[in-house]
């Protein structure tokens, strides 16, 4: 067998997220040879039992080829071969059969032909509840969104929709997450493969497929060569409210690469609406240095591979000209705020200061002596799906929503508005009362003018429960002299 190679130049084309036709063929065909490997190893196990190799030869070359191609049957091989391992007399079951309804849209001559699986076992595999079988209505809007999707893609992102098309091939509707606006997920083995709830509209449907798909080709460049040695330490990414491991940091990057980069040929579309442009400019803003701040994170944390340092260097080089490209300063403003938000609110979710270290830290208060270092860990979270209210005041002041963007705490909308002295009061006013108040620290530490609270706000907070009779000012000042962990 001849391995799958890709080339410098192909990979920091893949890396950049513009991988030619020729790598998403290479990639698919990376993929069918996985599935054929499964398969054999399948075979091989039990010999005595084959219906489904039998199903597979009943079939033309062609269509067995594509069955097998199918992500799900990626997905089923994967299984069936870890069960048969786990025990012989595991029942095989029957390889799964394509079923769902098959949707066909075109524009300008391209067409996309996608398949809606509301009705397979497997659906469960690709990481979120399924939702139940679509009704004609259900069925009718999946249709009409995934039309608009792809008229805003042929005709403004002719390249993105070449990489759909030659990525996507089925999509399982999940149920929706109260907590969160839409959820999407793919799975290592199903390429091609993407569950998600319900689009609201045909934009956010583009966005939510072209990040996904991003998924689906990293992992399938993984598959052929290791991107991050392995182990390495959980860290932060600014997509997600739960620590992750440095490979789900690459992910992250690359996904919201190719988000990024549709909000900035979205922002420079001429028939944009003035709110649009101001949605457009804000999501370019928050990504554009999100992912190019992760990439710098990863270069530098020395847990890539020679691989990944190409890969994540060339994305890195993408997105560096787009951080000179101008933005509204007051969305700029929105966007940095927003960032800055997560990335307090994950600390102080994520990030413990060690019980000895706060011990002697209160002592040092209580003799008068300097802040020494101290180390916050990062604890093995399990995932989270969480709104933050300070985003969604700032989405309505995007959408010119004046009482939308007046409902809420009043330290946030003084936030948002950015009156931080009149945020500082109210969140300082809100810890006098309960100083374990999450959201009043997380305020705190976008407005704060002391360091420590700005860049380690879970260790001010655990300092500040530990030491109750301590003015929280001059804690927060004591600690912000303390040498950087």
């Amino acid at each position: 067998m001849r391995p799958f190679r890709l080339a410098d130049s192909d990979l920091a084309a893949l890396g950049a997220g513009r991988p030619s036709p020729g790598t998403l063929g290479l990639l698919r065909r990376a993929r069918l040879s996985r599935h054929l490997l499964l398969l054999r190893e399948a075979r091989r196990a039990v010999p005595e039992r084959l219906a489904w190799y039998d199903d597979l030869g009943a079939l033309t070359p062609a269509a067995a080829r594509t069955r097998i191609a199918d992500p799900l049957v990626g997905l089923w091989s994967a299984r069936v071969l870890a069960a048969l391992r786990a025990g012989p007399e595991t029942a095989l079951g029957e390889l799964p059969e394509p079923v769902g309804h098959l949707i066909r849209v075109t524009h300008s001559g391209r067409t996309l032909t996608v398949r809606l699986d509301d009705r397979g076992p497997l659906r469960h595999l690709l990481g979120l509840p399924p939702a139940e079988r679509l009704a004609p209505t259900e069925l009718a809007h999946w249709h009409d969104c995934l039309d608009a999707a792809w008229r805003i893609l042929v005709t403004r992102h002719p390249t993105a929709a070449g990489i759909l098309d030659g990525v996507l091939q089925v999509i399982v509707p999940a149920r929706p997450d109260p907590l969160a606006e839409g959820v999407s997920a793919t799975s290592a083995g199903a390429f091609g493969a993407v569950a998600m709830s319900a689009p609201a509209t045909g934009t956010g449907l583009a966005v939510a497929l072209l990040h996904e798909t991003q998924h689906s080709v990293l992992n399938a460049v993984h598959g052929l060569f290791e991107l991050v040695h392995p182990g390495g330490r959980l860290g932060y990414s600014p997509w997600r409210e739960d620590p992750r491991p440095t490979f789900g940091i690459l992910h992250g990057a690359y996904a919201f690469l190719a988000v990024a980069r549709f909000w900035r040929t979205e922002l420079r579309h001429d028939g944009a609406t003035a709110p649009g442009r101001g949605a457009a400019a804000f999501e370019f803003a928050r990504w554009r240095t999100a992912v190019h701040e992760t990439a710098g994170r990863l270069l530098a944390g020395g847990e890539l591979t020679a691989a990944g340092v190409r890969l994540v260097g060339a994305l890195r080089d993408e997105v560096e000209p787009w951080l000179a490209e101008p933005v509204d300063p007051e969305v700029e403003r929105l966007a940095d705020l927003a960032r800055a938000d997560h990335h307090a609110r994950w600390r102080l979710r994520n990030l413990t200061p060690s019980p000895g270290d706060l011990n002697a830290l209160a002592g040092a208060w209580h003799a008068g002596r300097p802040a020494m270092p101290v180390e916050s860990t990062v604890a093995d979270g399990v995932r989270t799906i969480e709104s933050s209210p300070r985003l969604r005041l700032i989405r309505a002041v995007l959408r010119g929503d004046t009482a939308g963007a007046e409902a809420g705490d009043p330290g946030d909308v003084a936030c948002v508005r950015g009156s931080r002295r009149d945020a500082l009061t109210s969140y300082q006013a809100s810890l006098s009362k309960d100083r374990a108040h999450d959201a009043a620290w997380g305020g705190l530490a976008l407005v704060s003018p002391h360091r420590a609270l700005r860049r380690r706000p879970e260790l001010v907070r655990a300092a500040a429960l530990a030491l109750p009779e301590a003015d929280l000012a001059a804690l927060a000042d004591w600690l912000s002299h303390q040498d950087e962990d």
